[in-house]
């Protein structure tokens, strides 16, 4: 482009140079207000198993929204941004002035999303959120959960989980015994803690789901429908993979193997069986569609 053109002070010749140099107290006002944050999140939940979904999610909403930008320009060029965008940024900052204060990381966390959408109201419109909608909902996965709330839904969760893994390793032939989320394999008692099978764990499975849906952007809605709908059985299927795997590694290898680094390449196959499980069963809702397709093609051309 020979000849930059002005689009609300920005030009679209080099829009990211440009942003920076247009909004550049704003910038710095955001990363004084969040560095500290999510340098307290790196080093307190984040680094511990049940939430270290965290930074991938933030990671991946980040990497989204930078590759949306140019649509997101296009989308709002020659419109103005919405007087919405600042009652939605006061309540992000209230929510962060609360949440900072008390220590109530649900609220900072969600402060930094709510302040994201209405800046992107204020600047650029309502068809800026229109393109970014999936990065900003994306976020939402990465707000810890009110401990009651957690506890609550986690038990049923994990008493499933566990009673799945003790009847298919009882019929494969293992001395496997179980008494609520407690399984006795052999000599070895080990308790389905919850982050091998609790709530934030089916979360962000969930998002992996949601997310290999939004890469792949199916036209065929009877594809994404179904695929949506079985990612919550799918996010079991891979939380009883890893307690079997775990169970399995302590039984064969000993506890201080099942507890030490394995414990942890767990967690990788974890994601692992569940991105298979979820290419797996979209590579056969794929072929299913396929199928339909041609019978209904061969079915037209035998009426016509």
């Amino acid at each position: 482009m020979s000849q930059a053109q002005t689009f609300k002070g920005v030009t679209t010749c080099s829009p990211w140079k440009e942003m920076l140099l247009a909004w550049w107290p704003l910038i710095v006002g955001l990363l004084v207000l969040y560095v500290p944050t999510f340098f307290g999140l790196a080093t307190g939940i984040w680094s511990t198993e049940g939430y270290a979904h965290g930074p991938i999610i933030l990671s991946l909403s980040l990497w989204m929204i930078v590759r949306n930008w140019p649509a997101m320009l296009k989308a709002s060029k020659g419109k103005s941004g919405a007087v919405a965008g600042w009652p939605i940024s006061i309540l992000g900052l209230l929510l962060y002035c609360v949440g900072r204060s008390q220590g109530i990381l649900m609220f900072e966390i969600a402060s930094f999303i709510v302040l994201l959408v209405g800046i992107v109201l204020i600047i650029w419109g309502a068809s800026a959120i229109k393109v970014q909608w999936f990065p900003f909902f994306f976020m939402l996965f990465m707000i810890p959960l009110f401990g009651g709330i957690v506890a609550t839904l986690t038990l049923p969760m994990k008493i499933a989980v566990s009673y799945v893994t003790e009847n298919i390793l009882f019929y494969a032939g293992y001395p496997i015994g179980r008494s609520g989320v407690i399984l006795q394999i052999g000599q070895y008692q080990l308790m389905v803690a919850d982050a091998c099978a609790g709530l934030q764990t089916l979360l962000s499975l969930e998002a992996l789901g949601l997310f290999y849906l939004n890469i792949t952007r199916h036209t065929s809605v009877f594809r994404n429908v179904t695929l949506g709908l079985l990612i919550i059985p799918i996010s079991f299927t891979a939380n009883v993979v890893r307690v079997m795997t775990l169970t399995l590694i302590t039984y064969h290898f000993g506890d201080a193997i099942g507890q030490g680094f394995l414990h942890g390449f767990a967690g990788i196959l974890l994601f692992l069986s569940a991105l298979a499980l979820i290419v797996g069963v979209d590579t056969l809702l794929q072929f299913m569609v396929k199928v339909h397709t041609s019978k209904h093609v061969a079915l037209e051309r035998l009426q016509s």
